[in-house]
């Protein structure tokens, strides 16, 4: 084996409505993406991320017909992206905000003691 190093970055997604303390279970996840390396995607992440965004706006505005084992019946299925978990500097490249400067914070903006 060569010194050739290899790097992925894994998008997975959880239902939210399963029981509290079964939500972050290995069972409940979906690996939905995964952004091949060996370098770091920056600004293109938009180009990876962009088939999972026009699904979730399709579950969003069209609600989709979905089997629930457990109760045995069909119901009307909607999705959205309610929050995401990242280090800042991944912030940055999903939000489009520039971590550094004067505004680095999105939520204290202005209200800083930094600068």
């Amino acid at each position: 084996m060569g010194g050739t190093s290899y790097t992925c970055w894994p998008v997975v997604c959880y239902p939210l409505n399963p029981l509290p303390d079964t939500v972050m279970k290995r069972e409940n996840m979906f690996l939905t993406l995964v952004i091949p390396g060996p370098d770091y995607p920056g600004r293109d992440i938009d180009v990876f991320l962009q088939p999972l965004i026009d699904e979730l706006k399709e579950l969003w505005s069209t609600r989709i017909d979905t089997y629930d084992v457990y109760l045995k019946e069909n119901f009307k299925m909607k999705a959205a992206l309610t929050w995401t978990v990242n280090d800042f500097s991944a912030y940055s490249v999903l939000s489009g905000w520039s971590t550094c400067g004067a505004l680095a914070c999105p939520c204290c903006m202005e209200i800083t003691k930094a600068f």
